[in-house]
């Protein structure tokens, strides 16, 4: 097993565990590297407090835990109706407060969606929003991961942004900081017509901290299938990644835990 690869695949716990136990159990499995959402039940962000907080980071020194934060892409961060764009901007602040609390070393974030006919307006909106919590998070020395997301079906009413390369280029070219990265979910740009090579010959890649894996179909639908059950090619994506110097962790977004902690040794043993 090739264990500088496998040591840098990290599981996307999400919301199967309280974060405790996914600390706990990532540490009896030897995975390095989590990745979890705060948006419900006992890991809600507002359920933090200074003392449930020092426990978690306590827990991440001892057993060498890296922790990142995943906000939840249901949020519309072009959202620009009254109020409701006010507590978008409040819950990224959130996030950021969070990650610098539980000492987690990233927050993925988005561009948020739209409704096919006020595109220009929502990625404006969603841009300045990015910009504004990027500043913040200059301030509390956290750092944000824009992640490019999946295409919705042609004829659905509402589809994310930021699903090709030409939109997700649109918020990196623009955001310049020390505190925004890339999160490139590889998965998702098999979906789309420039795939994956299209990605990886214009992203910039020395501002992609995590890539994010899945199986599923070319030029299908979206779909986080465990590797096997589509055609993605995750020989090809290791060696293209790793023979441009991609230096970062990557992170296993599908099935059950112990789906993900199986392709681990699987997708070692291709690196």
């Amino acid at each position: 097993m090739t264990d500088f690869l496998r040591d840098r695949i990290g599981i996307d716990v999400g919301r199967k565990l309280r974060l405790e136990n996914a600390i706990e159990w990532a540490a009896t499995n030897g995975v390095g590297i989590i990745d979890v959402q705060l948006d419900t039940g006992d890991n809600a962000f507002t359920r933090f407090d200074a003392e449930r907080a020092r426990g978690v980071r306590a827990a991440c020194d001892k057993h060498g835990i890296e922790l990142g934060l995943h906000s939840l892409s249901a949020v519309n961060i072009a959202e620009y109706a009254p109020l409701v764009g006010e507590a978008v901007d409040a819950y990224l602040r959130a996030y950021v407060d969070a990650a610098v609390l539980l000492g987690a070393g990233w927050v993925v974030v988005h561009a948020g969606f739209h409704f096919t006919d006020d595109i220009p307006m929502r990625m404006q909106t969603g841009l300045e929003r990015l910009r504004r919590v990027v500043a913040y998070a200059e301030t509390k020395g956290a750092r944000l991961l824009l992640e490019n997301l999946n295409k919705e079906p042609k004829d659905a009413e509402v589809h994310y942004l930021a699903h090709t390369l030409e939109e997700w280029r649109y918020y990196y070219d623009r955001i310049d900081s020390p505190a925004f990265a890339l999160s490139f979910t590889a998965n998702h740009a098999h979906l789309v017509p420039e795939g994956v090579e299209g990605f990886l010959a214009g992203m910039p890649l020395h501002r992609v901290a995590e890539v994010r894996l899945a199986d599923c179909f070319r030029n299908g639908v979206e779909e986080h299938l465990v590797p096997g059950k589509g055609d993605f090619d995750f020989p090809a994506l290791f060696r293209a990644l790793e023979t441009r110097g991609y230096s970062g962790h990557y992170t296993n977004a599908f099935g059950s835990l112990d789906d993900m902690l199986r392709a681990r040794a699987l997708f070692a043993g291709m690196g």
